[in-house]
């Protein structure tokens, strides 16, 4: 697989919500090799942040950094405080992902 293409991807501006959705849908379900952990990680972070995201890109990034964090459980401790964070403002897809993830930490 081309995990640095589709990565990288993810980083043009402009992107298509659908391109954005897919990719992740999918690196959710893969093993991500460990090289593209740090870059998927930021990608993924900063899409649960911004408020112009789509619920279901949100809901995927939350995936990919609930198993990310199995293998780096110093991220537990930022992902938890996003989702405190943006929890208000947020909508029922990243909430059930978002109540998952905290059951497990």
């Amino acid at each position: 697989m081309h995990f640095g293409k589709l990565i990288s991807n993810l980083r043009k501006p402009d992107l298509h919500d659908a391109v954005k959705r897919n990719t992740l849908r999918l690196l959710q379900d893969v093993s991500i090799p460990e090289k593209f952990h740090g870059e998927i990680m930021n990608v993924c972070f900063d899409y649960i942040i911004s408020p112009a995201e789509k619920p279901a890109v949100k809901a995927f990034s939350l995936t990919i950094l609930q198993h990310l964090s199995r293998q780096y459980p110093d991220i537990r401790q930022e992902l938890k405080t996003i989702i405190e964070d943006r929890w208000d403002f947020e909508t029922a897809a990243f909430k059930s992902r978002a109540r998952k993830i905290l059951t497990e930490f």
